[in-house]
């Protein structure tokens, strides 16, 4: 007990550091040298994860804003980078260092750069306050005390690629108090400067209805890191009259029009040159292959590899390109890196391609994992797909391994290879109307009017008024 004593007495004189934000010590478990260090780790990560989003000009816009904020922030002397990257997943995160990141989809959602401003704040806060140092003190320190314990593990988890450390970094979700300081510190950092913060509150909003309308999910639950409780809105609003009656800001910058003009253009939804699902078929334009996926199962689709599950999780289908010489050679890199027994092997043709179909086994301490293998040589590829289960569910799912691998094939429907993702575009109203109205009158079909009065942050009747720019939808 004496000793344990002592440990925790050295490890508070060790890790006490002084807040940049509220200016009180507080215990953290790394210098800020090594949380500069773990950002510059996680940054590469998180870029291969996603992609980068390919617009020098607004990359140069939130570049300039970003810059712009941090200097006038608590920790000022950080080597800020801002970043799109290519998701349509509505969010924004930052990871310990100075790394802040905005996907496509959050920016299409903004109506004018004062709610950008907002967001740019929030996430800057979550650095000076150190949130995500504070937050991986806090699972750490959980874990001191458990003297031994055993974590359940699904034997198929080994097959299935871990979300790096950097990217779990990018997915750490903060605590209600500290969204709310953050919060305070997009308001205050938005403020300084100059614009106007109230509208950040109106970009909660537009995150409220999106939640709704999907059905209380907007994002992934492993991308939602920003609950908007009902009384943050008004949290919001009232700080941002405070800090402009603090500054005599009576000029704040909202910026509408200038905003929608820099996002004209800009990819909205799923981008098919990185792979689509249409009618129970997946389509990669770009690769040139195309396969069927399993009735009802899900798919998670990232640069690195394509996912697919039964809801009930017995069952793992994994696409992804593979290095080797050859098949054979792809196929024995595989079996090492799983540790898999080969229970039979043989070449085949499928849709005129060469492949090599495996199985194996992997032998576990209380289950045995079997996996059904195809190597395919397409183009200068080889593509490895894994249909992994139980060795006692393989035969159940054994029907959909083989319908879906043997049926991978070229890519030759022009429509397809062809196909184009929808894009922002900005119309200027030429007569007052409705909301509603304008989205007719631009052909917007009826059965998305809810989803684009969300997308202009407005209400179907809200009245609009002539040389008023608003956002449609186009290919």
């Amino acid at each position: 007990m004496v000793q344990i004593s002592i440990f925790f007495a050295f490890l508070f004189l060790w890790g006490c550091a002084r807040n940049p934000v509220t200016g009180r010590k507080q215990l953290v478990l790394m210098s800020e040298a090594q949380e500069i260090n773990m950002g510059k780790q996680a940054d590469p990560e998180i870029v291969a994860f996603f992609g980068l989003y390919e617009d020098p000009e607004l990359q140069k816009f939130i570049t300039e804003k970003g810059l712009e904020m941090a200097a006038i922030s608590h920790r000022p002397k950080l080597a800020y980078e801002f970043k799109i990257v290519d998701s349509p997943v509505i969010n924004a995160f930052a990871v310990p260092g100075g790394f802040v990141y905005f996907t496509r989809g959050i920016m299409a959602h903004f109506n004018n750069e004062a709610e950008f401003a907002g967001v740019l704040g929030h996430e800057i806060g979550h650095i000076t306050a150190r949130h995500s140092v504070i937050q991986q003190r806090n699972a750490l320190l959980g874990q001191i005390g458990i003297i031994a314990g055993i974590v359940l593990v699904p034997e198929l988890s080994e097959f299935v690629e871990p979300l790096s450390q950097g990217m779990q970094l990018a997915f750490l979700s903060f605590g209600r108090e500290a969204e709310r300081q953050s919060d305070r510190l997009g308001v205050e950092y938005s403020s300084k400067i100059r614009y106007d913060a109230k509208e950040m509150a109106g970009f909660f909003k537009t995150l409220e209805r999106q939640q709704a309308r999907a059905g209380g999910s907007p994002v992934p639950e492993f991308l939602s890191t920003h609950p908007s409780p009902a009384d943050r809105n008004v949290a919001v609003a009232q700080l941002a009259e405070e800090w402009q009656q603090k500054l005599n800001l009576s000029n704040a910058e909202i910026n509408r029009e200038s905003y929608l003009r820099r996002i004209d253009g800009l990819i909205y939804g799923e981008d098919p040159k990185q792979g689509f699902v249409e009618r129970g078929t997946f389509y990669h334009p770009v690769l040139k292959f195309e396969f069927p996926t399993p009735d009802a199962w899900n798919l998670q689709n990232t640069p690195q590899q394509v996912q697919m599950a039964p809801k009930n999780g017995e069952a793992v289908m994994m696409l992804s390109l593979t290095k080797g010489n050859s098949l054979k050679e792809a196929a024995n890199n595989i079996l090492e890196q799983y540790n898999l027994e080969l229970v039979e092997s043989q070449q085949e043709t499928i849709h005129g391609l060469s492949a090599l179909r495996t199985v194996a086994d992997q032998k576990q301490e209380n289950a045995t994992v079997r996996v059904l293998s195809y190597l395919i040589q397409f183009e200068n590829n080889i593509y490895s797909f894994m249909g992994i289960s139980d060795v006692r569910n393989f035969s159940k799912y054994q029907p959909a391994f083989l319908s879906t691998m043997r049926n991978f094939k070229e890519l030759k429907d022009p429509k397809k290879l062809n196909r184009q993702p929808e894009v922002v575009r900005v119309k200027t109203i030429d007569k007052p109307m409705t909301l509603q109205a304008a989205l007719t009158g631009f052909n917007m079909p009826e059965e998305r009017l809810e989803e684009l009065a969300i997308l202009n942050g407005m209400d179907l009747d809200a009245p609009l008024t002539k040389g008023m720019l608003i956002k449609v939808v186009e290919k």
